[in-house]
């Protein structure tokens, strides 16, 4: 056998191997969803109405929707402020974790993809306590820091683009108070965040976020990865401490 055979015939093992993984990991969120986070109506229109309008399928999985709400309740957060919407999926989630008076903003960059997170939002009775704002996150950030009464929030959830990932949680920071949760998504890129001398954007942000994190003293946090529907990824919490 040549080695260019022999070559592609591991390529081709590594591949299957790595299909059969994907296919096991996604058997296990389907199990675990279907017991402890089974969707509603509401949660599936979502999905159905993001899919029709065209918008990317990078929403979080229905567990992981679960696991936000969950800490929104335990920590008894009243006000959210999330940076990325998308259809509204995830904002669903921690929208019903809210108490009477609770409140959620949204930042999202495309204006149609607020449109379609606006209209899942009020089908699921919440247009009144989750509002979605356009525009750059980092153009409205500041307007909603100058804004009286919009903050401290305590609970942000971070799914927008990764490159600002540390201007994001910089500014969950000066929009936070002792007691604050930051919880940032997709932050493994699929283990590429062990490469120091990566170009990839995505990366070279997540790995700038991760080592602000670890010198700020205002923050304590840990991440992990995961393995699932979304693939292998990982998110990162962290609690504001001063």
């Amino acid at each position: 056998m040549s080695d260019a055979h022999q070559h592609e015939t591991h390529e081709a093992h590594g591949d299957h191997a790595a299909n059969e993984a994907e296919a096991r990991w996604s058997a296990v969120d389907g199990y675990l969803t279907d017991l402890l986070a089974p969707e509603d109506e509401a949660l599936t229109r979502a999905l159905e109405a993001s899919d029709a309008a065209g918008l990317p399928r990078i929403a979080v999985a229905p567990n992981q929707g679960k696991l936000l709400q969950l800490l929104a309740r335990a920590m008894g957060a009243r006000t959210v402020l999330e940076i990325g919407t998308l259809g509204g999926y995830s904002t669903i989630w921690l929208a019903r974790a809210l108490p009477e008076g609770g409140r959620l903003i949204s930042l999202e960059y495309d204006e149609r993809h607020a449109e379609v997170a606006r209209a899942n939002l009020a089908r699921a009775g919440l247009d009144a306590i989750a509002e979605v704002r356009t525009g750059p996150a980092l153009e409205t950030l500041p307007k909603l820091a100058a804004e009286p009464g919009a903050g401290p929030f305590d609970l942000f959830f971070i799914d927008a683009d990764k490159v600002n990932n540390p201007r994001y949680v910089s500014w969950a920071l000066e929009l936070s108070r002792p007691g604050s949760v930051i919880v940032v998504d997709n932050v493994v890129r699929g283990g590429a965040i062990t490469d120091a001398d990566a170009q990839d954007p995505s990366v070279r942000g997540t790995r700038e976020m991760f080592e602000l994190v670890a010198r700020e003293p205002r923050l304590d946090g840990t991440a992990f990865q995961t393995v699932g529907t979304k693939g292998w990824d990982g998110l990162l919490v962290a609690r504001v401490v001063g």
